[in-house]
């Protein structure tokens, strides 16, 4: 195919039109142009060849020339389209580095081999073009909502036509067992837009939380204007979801806004999520309160939070443990999604009974400790009193506001309470020298002999030993293992050792045997000082 008059005249008209058919800048159709017969001319002229061809915007006509570069004598490596400055002398009055020397050649006739690599280089770059334009297209289209038509479906997985380009509803995006045929119409979440090797790919999904919250803000003005926020969302899909939502103005209902008039709003998102059925929450930022708001339908009757653990125990009625539990424990799965938490749900009998289990616990413990009689035992326990410590070293008017404690009885408690702690004190300590523990270790400030003895059973015998410990060893802590938190047990997590105090008893014993500067640990010393300054003087100007 040789370069023509006539099809000079047709480059540009084809560029346009392939432009227009993939919604493309023209000019990148022209480079691609340009390029391809570059590359065909090169194939004809020599590979070695600085072969460039432009193309005039206006009349379509296509000049070749060769290029040479002026390069330093040493980098010289390619003499076809590199020369050195004396090689150049003859071509340009002033030769410097990086000087082009560019000359015309005949355009090149291109045959069958030629013109088809030529066809393949213009749609390549062709194809990348369009892959840019879908991406800067749909990359902030991720995290809302897209209507698409159903084109076809590969391995389970549904291809949606969203207008610009193709996306990809996976299989386990979709909402249990629904299915589509090709032309039908569907409505889903952008969850994320990535540019990949095969151009962008726009994954959709009907199942994700964010697809619900999207849902309602449209259904729901007050959501889009911001008057009621969406704080959270758990769904099981096709099934059963709970949203929790909160309302900034106060005159508002946040649970009725999001329900409508007989039901409208709630019941459009529920069509479009297949008869999912949905629980409006009120939000709170009380935790205890969030939760039994979100265990509805089911009744509570208490609830208790460890924080540090990150866990929450309700107690239901017993006849209420059934539907606080749902079916395959899909409440309180729920539930636990909405709030974060791991949620324990326990009958009121099994809690009684626990109670019982502890409370007879702490009362053989202080009969067989103090060698009282069991009533006494219980008095003690009835008044939350946990361990001896308590006992021994509780303020006296706390003991005697117990009935049928009088001054007398409260002493000789104290008195028995102490000498059992100095004798099992005493015992620890004389286990834990026969274990091999140095004094070091033993007259380390903050350890008790009963600490010291647990540590030596672990083989931590010496200062150096228990330096090198993580605060976590000692204190305990959790850990996430597949999805669920698993429990670290510490080594003095029995004696109520927070992870601070563990922290703090590291580096006291890390600073004593010279392997940190105490000098780096005053910067944050000073600005704790600093924060529990500024708290005394914000309460100060409170009072």
């Amino acid at each position: 195919m040789a370069i023509t008059s006539a099809n000079q005249l047709e480059l540009l008209q084809t560029a346009e039109a392939v432009a227009r058919e993939k919604m493309i800048d023209p000019e990148l159709v022209i480079q691609a142009m340009e390029d391809s017969l570059a590359r065909a001319a090169k194939s004809r002229y020599g590979a070695d060849m600085d072969i460039r061809v432009s193309i005039d915007r206006k009349t379509g006509v296509a000049a070749f020339t060769r290029v040479r570069t002026v390069v330093d004598e040493e980098e010289l490596e390619n003499y076809h389209a590199q020369l050195t400055v004396e090689q150049a002398k003859p071509y340009l009055e002033d030769p410097k580095l990086g000087d082009e020397i560019i000359d015309r050649v005949p355009p090149v006739e291109l045959g069958r081999i030629a013109a088809q690599s030529a066809k393949q280089v213009i749609l390549q770059r062709v194809r990348e073009a369009e892959r840019d334009r879908q991406y800067e297209e749909f990359k902030d289209r991720a995290g809302t909502i897209l209507n698409g038509v159903v084109k076809r479906e590969e391995y389970g997985n549904i291809i949606v036509d969203v207008g610009r380009g193709e996306a990809v509803l996976r299989r386990n995006e979709k909402i249990g067992r629904e299915s589509y045929r090709n032309g039908d119409r569907i409505r889903c979440y952008v969850k994320d837009v990535r540019r990949e090797a095969r151009g962008p790919q726009i994954f959709l999904s009907r199942t994700a939380p964010e697809f619900m919250a999207e849902l309602f803000k449209m259904e729901v003005p007050e959501i889009y204007d911001g008057i009621i926020e969406i704080k959270a969302v758990a769904r099981d899909p096709g099934s059963r979801a709970k949203i929790g939502v909160i309302s900034y103005d106060s005159g508002i209902d946040p649970v009725g806004a999001c329900v409508g008039m007989r039901g409208s709003r709630v019941q459009a998102v529920v069509n479009e999520l297949q008869g999912e059925k949905i629980d409006i929450i009120p939000w709170t930022e009380d935790q205890a309160t969030f939760l039994v708001n979100a265990l509805q339908p089911a009744e509570v009757s208490k609830v208790v939070i460890d924080e540090e653990a990150g866990k929450i125990e309700v107690v239901v009625p017993d006849e209420q443990l059934s539907l606080a539990i749902g079916r395959r424990g899909q409440n309180v799965r729920l539930a636990s999604q909405l709030t974060g938490l791991d949620i324990d749900i326990l009958t009121e009998s099994e809690e009684s009974a626990r109670r019982q289990a502890e409370f007879a616990l702490r009362t053989k413990l202080f009969i067989d400790e103090l060698d009282i009689d069991e009533m006494m035992a219980q008095l003690l326990v009835a008044e939350e009193f946990t361990s001896l410590e308590e006992v021994a070293y509780v303020d006296l008017d706390e003991l005697l506001t117990i009935d049928g404690f009088d001054e007398e009885t409260a002493q000789e408690l104290q008195t028995r309470a102490r000498e059992r702690l100095e004798a099992v004190a005493a015992a620890a300590l004389e286990s834990a020298r026969a274990l091999g523990v140095e004094e070091s270790l033993i007259e380390f400030e903050g350890l008790t002999p009963q600490m010291v003895e647990a540590l030596a059973k672990d083989g931590i015998k010496t200062l150096e030993d228990f330096a090198t410990c993580a605060d976590w060893e000692l204190a305990g802590g959790w850990t996430t293992v597949d999805g669920e938190r698993v429990k670290d047990e510490g080594l003095l997590e029995s004696f109520d050792m927070s992870l601070e105090e563990a922290q703090h008893l590291v580096m006291t014993a890390r600073v004593l045997l010279g392997w940190v500067d105490p000098s780096e640990l005053e910067p944050e010393a000073a600005e704790d000082d600093d924060a529990e300054q500024d708290d005394a003087e914000l309460e100060g100007e409170a009072h």
